[in-house]
């Protein structure tokens, strides 16, 4: 369960969703219902009883939002870093030009891949890549193209917009045929599960676009419907295929439930295969388009018969089933820590379930790694967001508002003295999200990704909720219930555009974005001496510098395996005290595909949340 530590405490104030209630007309100061119960009452009801919704991760009455957001909201505090201000980021011409150097600098298109990213890097830098498309087709910098190339008065060229999405998802389907989909069957469960979201994420592009901009003028016209609607049922078969392998991770022999990451080493119950396995089972059910191809590639599937697969339909109960299970058994495993952010996972103590004489010890998840990093409290947000629709339990909706809020306080934000601000704050420092590998410059390709996982499930939760009866998902919100999402996001739009602007100052020369955000606060190195680099001791940094070579992580007959030399740390030292402007992102990997990625991701969300939502 997420725990409300003292010092959170002090830090988020008393302006509570209650209050975005009275605001709005809920109730009256001299008579307030409970807050669950006036919540239930502009909410959708409760899903059936077959898919109980679990008890919230946080107490409804305890859903705040800061009094020092809800000043800056209003403009009334400026980014807290040294220097002088950067001219107003526009956030959405940024992100085309943070993507197009992307995809230029770093795809080949011949080769249908990033070459230099690793398998699962490469899945999550496509779901960038299709999340961005989303954002542009349905942008006003695309209707606008559009309304005035059918102005006589004002001809424009209505393909410029076309044009550019259709060459990105030419990229898309050319890293189709070029993902190295056999050799990621036999992986670790995590990266089997970012394939399955990066490819719904495409189908849900492609639906999207399709809907926008290609209506059909009668049912027989096949020319009005856009031609990458062909690719959905190849999309649909990967995650289908991939959704089924993951799917095995799924174990009730330890620790009554959850996914072991991986089917190689001793078994580690972690927070982020769980929040995938969530969050892809959700999407599942709510945009998985049904596969009858019956190419079987996985002859051993539940769902296969005469070695051939079966086919699957659309809106399957137990996709949903899955993802309720799955959260159910996250909040009760007591993975978070006393700031309210997950930590890494759980071991087994006492397991030796690898030899003949093996056990499995306590059966039970209670050797925990405190190790804290940021995607871990990003790709649940998506999935709460998915069992709200899928659901209607308005508890999903606030138990992300609170781990939102729990983020954005670790990394400092709201401390007004400068000097504490610069220290480590538990996710973070001066308001920015950070990595324990950004400062010393030692994150793996692993390290590089995982702040912009973040920012784009952040953006996924915070899309506006739909309203009013639809096809496309089973519940829908009042006007009212939509209203104070859309007020709860728009109160993170300052920390967003705090960290997509600290990202924009990392860029290089060529326009590449750097790892450590932070730095971008400064426009010197004058006050790196100031800033405290080493961490908290939280736990084993396997992601960073590999898996450890010991008995608690390997199987026996693996610890002769060598054991991965990735990036060293290097501590700030600037080489040369008349060089005011040496480059601390230009340390360890330097400017790769996976922080350019960040940088399109934390782009996004600043258009989609902090700017869009203020219309």
């Amino acid at each position: 369960m997420i725990t409300r530590s003292a010092s959170s405490s002090a830090t988020w104030k008393t302006f509570s969703l209650c209050s975005c209630l009275l605001f709005l007309g809920f109730g009256n100061a001299h008579g307030l219902q409970p807050h669950g119960a006036r919540l239930a009452s502009i909410a959708p009801s409760s899903p059936s009883a077959s898919l109980e919704s679990p008890e919230p991760m946080v107490n409804q009455n305890e859903l705040r939002l800061s009094q020092w957001g809800s000043s800056i909201s209003q403009g009334q505090q400026s980014s807290p870093g040294p220097g002088k201000a950067v001219e107003f980021l526009k956030s959405f011409p940024a992100l085309l030009e943070a993507l197009d150097v992307m995809q230029s600098s770093y795809f080949e298109v011949w080769q249908g891949i990033w070459p230099n990213a690793i398998d699962w890097t490469a899945a999550v830098v496509g779901t960038h890549v299709s999340a961005s498309l989303s954002s542009m087709t349905r942008s006003n910098w695309y209707m606008k193209e559009v309304t005035a190339a059918t102005s006589l008065e004002t001809p424009h060229n209505v393909t410029i917009p076309e044009n550019l999405i259709n060459k990105y998802f030419s990229h898309t389907l050319s890293f189709y045929y070029g993902e190295h989909a056999f050799a990621l069957r036999g992986q670790a469960y995590d990266d089997m599960l970012w394939v399955v979201l990066g490819w719904l994420e495409s189908i849900k592009f492609i639906n999207l676009h399709s809907d926008l901009h290609y209506k059909p003028l009668e049912a027989t016209n096949a020319s009005s419907i856009w031609y990458a609607k062909q690719f959905i049922p190849a999309f649909a078969h990967r995650a289908r295929v991939f959704y089924d392998l993951a799917s095995k991770g799924w174990d009730t022999s330890l620790c009554n439930g959850g996914m072991i990451w991986s089917p190689y080493l001793t078994p580690y119950k972690n927070a982020i295969t769980n929040q995938l396995y969530i969050s892809a089972s959700v999407s599942m059910y709510l945009n998985f388009p049904g596969d009858y191809n019956s190419s079987p590639f996985i002859s051993t599937s539940r769902d296969s018969q005469d070695g051939k697969l079966r086919p699957a339909t659309p809106r399957d109960p137990k996709y949903l089933e899955a993802a309720v299970k799955g959260y159910k058994w996250l909040v009760s495993s007591n993975m978070t820590n006393g700031k309210g952010l997950f930590v890494d996972g759980f071991h087994i103590k006492g397991w030796r379930g690898d030899g003949r004489n093996g056990s499995t010890g306590s059966g039970q998840c209670d050797l925990r790694d405190e190790q804290v990093y940021t995607y871990n409290q990003g790709v649940i947000l998506s999935g709460l967001r998915g069992l709200w629709e899928a659901t209607g339990a308005w508890s999903y909706l606030e138990d992300g508002h609170k781990l939102i809020r729990n983020v954005i306080s670790a990394t400092g934000w709201g401390i007004e003295d400068a000097e504490e601000r610069r220290k480590w704050a538990g996710i973070g420092r001066n308001g920015i999200l950070e990595e324990s590998c950004d400062a010393k410059g030692f994150c793996s390709q692993d390290g590089q990704t995982f702040k912009g996982i973040f920012f784009h499930h952040m953006t996924a939760f915070c899309a506006s909720l739909p309203i009013g009866e639809s096809k496309d998902v089973p519940f829908s919100a009042s006007a009212d219930l939509a209203s104070v999402h859309k007020n709860s996001c728009q109160e993170y739009g300052p920390w967003i555009r705090h960290n997509a602007e600290a990202a924009y100052r990392t860029r290089d020369s060529e326009g590449r974005f750097g790892t450590w955000w932070t730095y971008g606060l400064w426009h010197d190195n004058t006050a790196l001496d100031k800033i405290e680099t080493d961490v908290p001791d939280q736990g084993t940094d396997y992601r960073n510098y590999g898996v450890p070579k010991d008995r608690l992580w390997r199987f026996a007959d693996d610890l002769a395996e060598p054991f991965p030399d990735n990036a060293k740390s290097e501590p700030i030292t600037i080489p040369d005290n008349k060089n005011r402007f040496w480059d601390p992102n230009a340390r360890g990997r330097g400017r790769t595909v996976e922080t350019q990625s960040g940088g399109v991701a934390v782009l996004r969300a600043l258009h989609g949340i902090a700017d869009i939502g203020r219309g």
